[in-house]
């Protein structure tokens, strides 16, 4: 991975990060080379990142795939549903409880509980807790030395901009898996599936791929106007948010310590439409 913050600050003004209501934050612009093109802010700081503690959970289960501990299709979850369904938000579990709602592929139920069902398969599958084979498949190959996992694998993840910015070049030009595995991830799932995206209302579809938020045509959403349909990622309530953009053939990570709310709606979009701006020019 190499820096070049110089380019970036060329083309865009990363600092309107200083104009969002919140007391911290920091970000980062990546390359799909690997190449850092701009960050501004304090990048080493450790944010609590809610729900983008999800990408790196998937990320690992999908290592545990690749290692054979798994399949995307073995059953895992309620009566139904498969490690995939919990990937893709579609075992019919409840948001926040470990209740089923809805029969599996039906409807895209976020939820957390899938993702707490997700750990606890692969964590029973390899004989290692979830955090620690987190840690050991994805946080240290990539050098994420100031990310932990210490709870849930749905929200309660803890990281810096610096080491998100590894994950996101991982994301992009894969070591650690094979990239048709990473395709799939960023494939949807369960076509046509109809759901409610938290923050932003019912989407018809409501696509996902493996543990990753595919924008596709959604509106309103997180990302910019001028994203493509083909930009997957993931945002959390605590302010964060990361997403790729492989027709940009760039990413971006930002973190903030304001929980979600109206501010980030007004935020965040025209800050992605800017870097695009810049990325296109």
């Amino acid at each position: 991975m190499t820096n070049d913050y110089g380019y970036l600050r060329k083309h865009v003004n990363l600092t309107l990060i200083d104009s969002w209501p919140v007391p911290t934050a920091a970000a980062a612009v990546v390359r799909a080379d690997g190449a850092v093109l701009g960050s501004h802010g304090p990048v080493t700081h450790r944010f609590p990142l809610a729900s983008v503690t999800k990408p790196l959970a998937a990320y690992a289960a999908l290592v545990a795939y690749e290692e054979g501990a798994i399949e995307l299709d073995e059953p895992a979850g309620p009566a139904g549903s498969t490690v995939r369904h919990l990937l893709a938000h579609t075992s019919g579990l409840a948001f926040d409880e470990h209740r089923v709602t809805a029969a599996p592929g039906e409807r895209r139920l976020y939820s957390n509980a899938g993702f707490e069902v997700l750990g606890d398969h692969v964590a029973k599958a390899t004989d290692i807790p979830f955090g620690e084979y987190l840690r050991q498949a994805v946080l240290e190959p990539l050098g994420m030395t100031r990310t932990s996992l210490d709870g849930s694998p749905a929200r309660d993840g803890v990281s810096t901009v610096a080491d998100l910015v590894r994950f996101v070049a991982e994301v992009q030009a894969p070591r650690l898996l094979d990239p048709r595995t990473v395709l799939e991830a960023m494939t949807v799932q369960y076509p046509g599936t109809k759901g409610v995206l938290p923050g932003y209302g019912h989407q018809n579809p409501n696509d996902w791929g493996l543990g990753f938020e595919i924008r596709d045509s959604k509106s309103p959403h997180w990302t910019g106007v001028s994203s493509s349909p083909r930009t997957f990622g993931h945002f959390g309530q605590s302010g964060t948010f990361l997403w790729i953009d492989p027709v940009a053939g760039a990413a971006c990570v930002a973190l903030t310590d304001r929980a979600f709310g109206p501010w980030a709606a007004e935020a965040w979009t025209p800050f992605t439409d800017t870097v695009l701006t810049a990325l296109r020019a």
